[in-house]
């Protein structure tokens, strides 16, 4: 569609403001902002799927790991989880611009369509899972960012979100923006665009659809970058809404607001296609963002508004401070303190275990007692951390044994438990085997192109 026809009725209300001193405009245009803030709250929907007590789940990735690639590693790993108290998963769907199943919005992850195009990982994980009595909540954790050189970027260069100068590149997790090749930089799609907005509701319930899941996770990449927004569109929508140019002060209050109210819109919208997706079966949207003034300030990520508004429905907040001090005082910043009132479930996100950073069970029980003493379920960064290629010198077999003690001890019953607990001896260090390697040879797929799995 035409962006002429797009913004015309922006442009009858906006003439309409045009009229009114500036200070009326403003206080026309936030009211109105108000006006569909308030309506964000969607019709009353059943009870949503929750398991039985606090949630205790795991991040599940391709990278760096085999898991996606071999379907009795995949029935091994969900038969381990749920044997340790596990209930919840949480696999990745949507990363570095691709999806782990023929899609029609986005290309198929390179790996998994050279290794098995069929083995349709995120499915074959929910039916493994439903069957133990656990929850899947796929993990779409790209959001709305894209790697530079995507093929949706490359089509429609109009989606893409720029700065005052022009620019949209992204360095990011060790990536340079003199060096690192296109495929290596990121971009960030425009959450106000009709035709990003198709696109992304669209990746999202076609897995709904597929997979018969209970849910969908966002995180930190479901944003809008503070310093972005002076890209013709979106240039040319505000001028519609406002009557302005918007202002080159990337921090303007007003400005900050508008962006992070399209922001809002498109999760409105997704909320609304997602009851539609699953009729009579509700879903959960669970959000993990960073510290709410870091969301905020930084990404547009408004999540105590979204929580507060219905849009949200399951709260994960990532903690990954490494000493027990940090993370101790990070459980009891102010956003987090008012989250535990709003009634909705809380739960933290705790490094298990990824690369050179794998904490010591003693210190991941302790995390976990704090947690459950303040009512939160937890969720582990990620999934070869547990017991898998980042275990450490404990080894695979003692962490499991004394994950599955953790979980029995802290959320028995259903209910958090806050008393100390004291995990049995440590075994002698152990160097743990590398993983087989599967796949087309020469290949890794545990390999990660920035040695972080974003």
């Amino acid at each position: 569609m035409p962006m002429a026809a797009l913004l015309a009725p922006l442009r009858r209300r906006a003439h309409l403001k045009r009229l009114l001193p500036v200070s009326l405009t403003l206080l026309v245009t936030g009211l109105l902002q108000l006006a569909g803030e308030a309506s964000a709250a969607p019709a009353s929907r059943g009870p949503l799927p929750q398991p039985i007590g606090r949630r205790v789940g795991v991040w599940l990735t391709n990278s760096p790991s085999p898991l996606y690639y071999d379907p009795q590693r995949i029935e091994l790993a969900v038969q381990q989880l749920a044997e340790t108290g596990f209930n919840t998963l949480y696999p990745n769907v949507w990363s570095r611009g691709s999806t782990f199943h023929r899609s029609r919005f986005a290309p198929m992850e390179p790996m998994l369509a050279q290794v098995n195009p069929e083995l349709d990982p995120i499915c074959r994980i929910t039916r493994a899972a439903q069957r133990r009595g656990m929850q899947v909540i796929p993990w779409f954790e790209y959001g709305l960012m894209e790697p530079a050189d995507a093929e949706v970027v490359r089509q429609h260069p109009e989606w893409v979100l720029r700065r005052a100068d022009g620019s949209s590149l992204y360095a990011m997790h060790g990536a340079s923006l003199q060096t690192s090749p296109l495929k290596d930089l990121r971009v960030w799609l425009n959450p106000a665009h009709p035709g990003v907005r198709a696109r992304f509701i669209g990746l999202i319930t076609e897995v709904m659809q597929r997979c018969s899941v209970d849910g969908i996770q966002l995180d930190d990449h479901f944003a809008w970058p503070v310093d972005l927004g002076y890209d013709d569109y979106t240039r040319a929508l505000y001028r519609a809404e406002t009557g302005r140019e918007p202002p080159r002060d990337v921090n303007d209050r007003y400005w900050m607001r508008w962006r992070r109210q399209q922001l809002t819109g498109l999760l409105r919208e997704l909320r609304g296609r997602m009851s539609q997706t699953a009729g009579q079966r509700s879903t959960v949207i669970s959000l993990s963002p960073g510290p709410f003034r870091f969301a905020y300030n930084q990404w547009l990520q408004d999540w105590e508004l979204w929580a507060l508004g219905d849009l949200i429905d399951d709260l994960v907040v990532q903690n990954y401070a490494y000493s027990l001090k940090g993370f101790a005082k990070d459980l009891d910043q102010p956003a987090l303190l008012k989250a535990r009132s709003w009634g909705m479930p809380v739960e933290i996100g705790i490094l298990s275990g990824f690369g050179g950073r794998t904490p010591d069970m003693a210190t991941l029980a302790e995390k976990v007692r704090l947690s459950a003493a303040r009512g939160h379920g937890v969720i582990y960064f990620f999934w070869e951390g547990l017991w898998g290629q980042y275990a450490g010198a404990e080894g695979g077999s003692y962490r499991k044994l004394a994950f599955g003690l953790i979980h029995a001890h802290s959320y028995a019953n259903g209910r958090s438990n806050a008393r100390p607990f004291t995990l049995p001896p440590r075994p002698a260090p152990a160097r743990l085997a590398p993983p087989p390697s599967i796949g087309a040879p020469g290949v890794n797929p545990t390999a990660s192109p920035l040695g972080y799995p974003y």
